[in-house]
């Protein structure tokens, strides 16, 4: 998850001294690793998967199912079996963000090659069956994206009870600290995201109504302190952690580009797939102990980070931040990168006009410069006392510390420092299946559906506010069955604007389409 930086973690009264100085340098770093590696070519296909898991304890007598919160143990286990034995062991672990969770990895990146596509399942097999051999009796290693009792009574072994008031990292009525990975990263997040926004964060997610769900649906919860009472929506369930978010488990895949134009390209495209492959691999209707009325945890996510003051969410005018903030950081993209997408950047985007100013007098072009700007207009959420001063040349921990903390449904991602990995591109809105086998189908459809798009240079871009809304539609009830998105009509042709009448041609060109008809 992220950059998992080691040392001294900052509180957020600290961090928010130093944010200037993280912002400053971090786009130094950016624009060190551009100059280095904007030229760089021919690079060939590498690519790889993150599958994450959860460490799942199956009670057969108390007919009891629970969350084993020793992810460490597993982890280092793992590891000394593995990397640290064999630098080409075929599988990497790393914690994430719950304690009863861990991510695993292929050892060595796959290449383009039909046979390898091939080993991908098998793979994933061996990752399952490695962790299960050091799980303890009556353990099992799930790949669910939300535990279904995830912050109810007793939702964890060892069992622990929330802790709902300051001193708790996450003050929340129902997830326990320990649940939170003990690298300090997690929980500095966690408390730093709190404290940033000025309030617990905020989760409603709409409640699945039968005849025998309550209308109006509403929660009494006798510990609060008001928060809840305020935050909490009827007809919803209520949630009130990064834990609720950040706790579900997911599958990414990440490619490298044979260039700098061509990872833009890919960004681009493959960004209207977003909601499209999420309702696809809808997977998380479960939420506190309730039937919800999504299939996604897309929103559920995005809310469980959302670190946004109420002036930045405009509830309040303007005062003490500078900008207000159309989003989370956890959401969609808010622009395209490449030159054939610009047309269709039509959300508003917020940036940083001192950054993007000294991004083009770089010579960053336009449309990197303003995607850049966006990015940093977020504050560092995690900093470590050991890493506020670095080498500017060789390192990139200032820009890695804004850029890994911007989760959104793509990332472009530059190479890093003096290394020989290139320009990559991030795919993140699937939703973790329950076996390899559909895990597998997922990844190697969107490499494969890469290299369709690069051989026959197909054009599947649409309205930016359309993916938008198409995000939307995505994590809705059945939406794979009955959601109707928009979508490209012709992906051969390139439109170009010379005037208003072929603006009015390049909007005709999509519309929303159900799924059969979609494919």
């Amino acid at each position: 998850m992220g950059l998992l930086s080691q040392g001294s973690p900052l509180n957020w009264e600290e961090t928010k001294k130093h944010a200037d100085h993280v912002r400053k340098h971090g786009i130094l770093q950016f624009l060190n690793i551009y100059n280095k590696v904007k030229d760089r070519q021919k690079d060939v296909l590498k690519w790889g998967d993150e599958v994450e898991y959860m460490l799942v304890e199956m009670d057969d007598k108390s007919e009891k199912v629970c969350l084993v919160l020793n992810g460490k143990d597993v982890l280092e286990t793992l590891q000394e079996k593995g990397e640290k034995i064999n630098p080409n062991h075929p599988t990497l672990w790393r914690p994430e963000y719950g304690s009863y969770m861990i991510e695993g990895t292929p050892g060595q990146p796959y290449g383009g090659t039909m046979s390898e596509f091939n080993t991908v399942e098998d793979n994933m097999g061996k990752r399952r069956r490695e962790a299960a051999s050091v799980l303890n009796k009556n353990e099992t290693l799930l790949t669910v994206t939300s535990f279904p009792r995830l912050g109810c009574p007793g939702f964890t072994q060892p069992e622990y009870k929330p802790t709902p008031v300051e001193k708790g990292v996450s003050k929340s009525l129902f997830f326990p600290d320990e649940a939170i990975n003990s690298h300090p990263r997690f929980s500095t997040l966690t408390r730093n995201i709190r404290h940033r926004r000025g309030e617990k964060v905020v989760i409603n997610v709409p409640i699945f109504k039968d005849k025998n769900t309550p209308s109006p649906f509403v929660e009494t919860f006798p510990e609060d302190d008001g928060e809840a009472a305020r935050g909490a929506l009827p007809d919803h369930i209520y949630m009130d952690a990064m834990g609720f978010g950040m706790g579900n488990c997911c599958l990414q895949v990440t490619f490298q580009a044979c260039s700098i134009s061509e990872a833009r390209y890919l960004y681009d495209q493959l960004a209207t797939f977003c909601p499209i492959v999420m309702a696809l691999s809808a997977a998380s209707p479960f939420y506190r102990g309730y039937v919800s009325d999504i299939d996604c945890r897309w929103g559920v996510i995005s809310a469980s980070v959302d670190d946004r003051t109420r002036e930045e969410r405009g509830l309040e005018p303007l005062k003490n931040n500078k900008f207000q903030i159309h989003k989370s950081r956890y959401d969609s993209i808010d622009s395209y990168l490449s030159c054939c997408g610009e047309k269709y950047n039509d959300i508003e985007l917020t940036i940083d006009e001192d950054i993007n100013k000294q991004l083009l007098d770089a010579g960053i072009d336009k449309l990197l410069a303003q995607h850049i700007a966006h990015l940093f207009i977020r504050d560092p959420l995690s900093l470590f006392e050991e890493k506020i001063h670095l080498d500017d040349e060789n390192e990139s921990d200032h820009f890695e510390n804004i850029q890994s903390t911007n989760w959104q449904t793509m990332r472009f991602k530059p190479p890093p420092p003096n290394s020989d990995i290139g320009w990559r591109v991030e795919f993140r809105p699937m939703e973790v299946q329950l076996t390899d086998f559909e895990n597998s189908a997922y990844v190697v459809f969107i490499v494969l559906l890469t290299r369709v798009i690069l051989s026959y240079k197909l054009d599947f871009l649409i309205p930016l506010s359309k993916v938008d809304e198409n995000m939307k539609e995505a994590q809705k009830r059945n939406a794979v069955q009955e959601g109707m998105f928009y979508f490209r009509k012709d992906v051969f042709k390139v439109f170009v604007i010379t005037g208003n009448e072929s603006f009015t041609l390049l909007w005709r060109n999509f519309g929303p389409l159900f799924f059969a008809e979609l494919f």
